[in-house]
């Protein structure tokens, strides 16, 4: 069961802007991920939920989050359908993403006050999701569309609030344009995941990455 209502999850997106995006099929690798981002000072995190047994590593580390991270919201991305939303709910997602919008996904979340955030491409699409009771939209792949994309959308619909995933890096110059457009919040992945010489992940690093991004959303929105 959720531990965050979907209207304090939204207001955490739009605080901090930023959700960490991850998903690997070890528990102790993604405890660690987890850790180094909650050290940065991320307070969501959207596991992606691509992999094989991918519930039973998110069971894990909801479980190891309630009991280590206070604060830190968890959340699961890449959901395909009705069922694998309510499982996912079930094992503890406070928030469920995913790249298509789908009106069963819809249902099922509303009827448990989850937040969801499907993946819009089209202003028609974007405003179905909010008749569907969608708090933040999210933009995908964000890196076709672009802040420009934003920015027209925003102009008839100064209410809708956007998350671009795919094309968001940590540098000032990539979230400037995304925030100057009028985002709400963004998602990021791969370039936030940094790894060292040996392909493993650099824990050290992706906490300093996390700290230096939410340091330049956070100029980027006083």
């Amino acid at each position: 069961m959720a531990q965050f209502t979907r209207i304090e999850v939204a207001q955490i997106m739009k605080d901090t802007g930023m959700v960490p995006l991850f998903f690997h099929k070890d528990i102790e690798v993604s405890k660690k991920v987890l850790k180094a981002c909650y050290d940065g000072g991320a307070r969501l995190l959207e596991f992606t939920a691509r992999g094989d047994f991918a519930h039973e590593v998110f069971g894990e580390l909801t479980k190891y989050a309630i009991a280590e991270l206070p604060g830190m919201v968890m959340g699961v991305g890449s959901v395909t359908d009705a069922a694998q939303a309510s499982m996912y709910m079930a094992l503890g997602a406070n928030f469920i993403v995913t790249p298509v919008l789908r009106e069963d996904i819809a249902i099922v979340c509303n009827r448990r006050k989850v937040l969801w955030s499907p993946g819009c491409g089209t202003l028609t699409e974007i405003t179905r999701a909010e008749e569907l009771g969608c708090e933040i939209v999210k933009l995908f792949p964000g890196d076709i569309y672009g802040p420009q994309f934003v920015k027209g959308i925003k102009g008839p619909q100064q209410w809708t609030s956007i998350m671009p995933t795919g094309g968001v890096s940590p540098t000032k110059e990539n979230l400037s344009a995304w925030f100057a457009a009028g985002v709400t919040c963004v998602g990021m992945g791969s370039k936030l995941m940094a790894k060292d010489a040996d392909g493993n992940f650099d824990y050290n690093k992706i906490e300093e990455m996390t700290r230096n991004a939410l340091n330049i959303i956070k100029d980027l929105k006083n």
